[in-house]
């Protein structure tokens, strides 16, 4: 007797599968790749290489020799963790070695120790993040200041030459007030220190909008993220000008746009229904804005949006998609 099995629900007739949607995703993230690579030169290009080629050998050698199943080193899932994991640390050339570290925690501790693509409850290139910045702040609070001689694709110094450091915009506001901070263009193009894949809003945006193009993210998380953080900085801002950083600064520096529009809308690691997902990107703003004003750290982001993670089998619980036939 042939036996059928049968895949958990929903049942739905898509000719869309995992694989599609990671290989649109890692080509979302292109933009921002190259942006940094051209801010940043090839420490950019060579963490990021390492970053996805350390994240595709981790899952491969966990699925082979540990969980002994099918490779899915193919579905483009460790492309997507590597890449993003790259984007969340600094163009250094320390972090071309130490990245490496942050891909095995990724994959091994955040993904592959709940049994692999979607049964993480946390995004996995997050906790290599947050483990990096407990374990490494030196290395991960030392920022490479981007290239920038008038062209926007000017080509960085390679990684043979010496870097000049300098701190992240909030990093200035936080030693020394407003006057630190420079003008709001060069945040929109990506002219500021920070990490090499979050600085250009810009880049971050033209594949944020292919994705919601392409029906692989809805606006609920990314619109509800950036415009609750920027409600409550601006309420704040207008409580105390001289204390708090304007809104439109708030959203265009750190990793608010690249969290809002890539991490948070991790579908495996956010809620499901519209209503969940709203609440999700509001607690994501709003924690987002405190741990940066109240908090031992300047950026917040990854903090807020793995908290919520850890909201999300509750939200799902709550607002429960409608049965049908019942």
């Amino acid at each position: 007797m042939k036996l059928l099995n049968v895949s958990g629900s929903p049942h739905v007739h898509s000719d869309e599968s995992t694989k599609k949607i990671m290989w649109r995703v890692n080509l979302a993230l292109v933009p921002a790749l190259i942006v940094a690579i051209a801010y940043f030169g090839l420490n950019a290009l060579l963490i990021s290489i390492v970053s996805v080629g350390s994240c595709i050998l981790f899952q491969w050698l966990i699925e082979k020799f540990i969980l002994k199943t099918k490779s899915t080193i193919c579905d483009g899932s460790a492309v997507v963790t590597g890449l993003l994991l790259a984007f969340n640390v600094p163009a250094t050339r320390e972090m071309i070695l130490l990245v490496i570290i942050a891909a095995l925690v990724a994959i091994g501790i955040g993904k592959m120790s709940f049994g692999g693509l979607g049964k993480n409850p946390f995004n996995p290139a997050l906790v290599g993040r947050v483990f990096m910045l407990i374990s490494f702040p030196v290395q991960m609070t030392t920022w490479p200041k981007p290239n920038f001689n008038g062209e926007f694709f000017s080509i960085a110094s390679t990684p043979t030459t010496d870097i000049t450091t300098g701190a992240t915009p909030l990093g200035l506001f936080k030693e020394g007030g407003l006057e630190a901070v420079p003008d709001i263009w060069h945040y929109f193009i990506g002219h500021m220190g920070g990490s090499l894949g979050e600085v250009s809003a810009l880049a971050i945006l033209i594949g944020a909008i292919y994705l919601l193009c392409r029906r692989i993210i809805s606006w609920h998380i990314p619109v509800t993220f950036i415009g609750t953080a920027f409600i409550f900085s601006g309420i704040l801002w207008l409580c105390d000008k001289t204390a708090f950083l304007d809104p439109v600064t708030t959203i265009l520096t750190g990793g608010i746009m690249l969290g809002a529009c890539f991490m948070a809308t991790d579908m495996v690691t956010s809620p499901m229904t519209k209503a969940g997902q709203l609440i999700f990107g509001f607690g994501c703003g709003l924690l987002t804005i405190i741990i940066r004003n109240w908090g031992n750290y300047p950026e917040g982001v990854s903090f807020a949006i793995l908290l919520m993670n850890a909201v999300t089998p509750l939200l799902n619980r709550w607002f429960k998609p409608k049965r049908f036939a019942v």
